[in-house]
């Protein structure tokens, strides 16, 4: 059923607007929190492939329309969150099944691991190694500005599973139908 992906959807936009408000207050001070691994984990984790994927693929997309196009090279760099995003889609749903996919302390390891790879996948698509003299420096900045959006992941992902959990819940989704192994 399109419920459950499109509950996801409204979920996690959600929550990219109200990060989007924190860096909007956090840009005086040159910092930013990003929140891609949260923002993937629980569809990975718990819809079955179509579902969760399309989900994914909606909110990479929402935020690619807005963040500028990098440049790599002399080619323009068109969809850096949506590969992102689906890669680590795909690579949390393949492992789930080893794991307690259901627990959410779990949920929250999850989250900050693959948020870890987004943002360091995002840091060297941004950021070219040696493009700038000054290129050293930003990664010191990047790296505090991962610390940072760790901390808040690991303070706000219990309420936002929770809350992704009881949407379903209440969009009448059975988490149970949708088989790990099975699209």
């Amino acid at each position: 059923m399109y419920r459950s992906w499109l509950i996801l959807f409204g979920t996690t936009l959600l929550l990219w607007c109200i990060v989007g408000q924190i860096n909007h207050h956090l840009a005086p001070f040159g910092a930013f929190l990003s929140v891609g691994g949260l923002l993937v984990a629980f569809a990975a984790l718990r819809l079955n492939l179509r579902h969760g994927l399309t989900a994914t693929i909606l909110i990479a997309l929402a935020v690619d329309a807005v963040e500028p196009v990098p440049q790599l090279g002399s080619h323009l760099f068109y969809g850096p969150h949506l590969l992102l995003f689906v890669s680590a889609h795909v690579l949390i749903f393949h492992l789930r099944t080893r794991f307690p996919h259901e627990e959410t302390l779990f949920g929250i390891v999850t989250a900050l691991l693959a948020n870890l790879g987004i943002f360091l996948g995002l840091s060297f698509i941004y950021i070219e190694l040696g493009a700038h003299p000054m290129a050293h420096t930003a990664w010191l900045r990047l790296f505090a500005d991962l610390g940072w959006s760790q901390l808040f992941i690991l303070c706000v992902a219990p309420w936002f599973l929770a809350l992704q959990q009881r949407a379903l819940e209440l969009g009448k989704v059975d988490l149970a139908a949708h088989n790990p192994r099975f699209f």
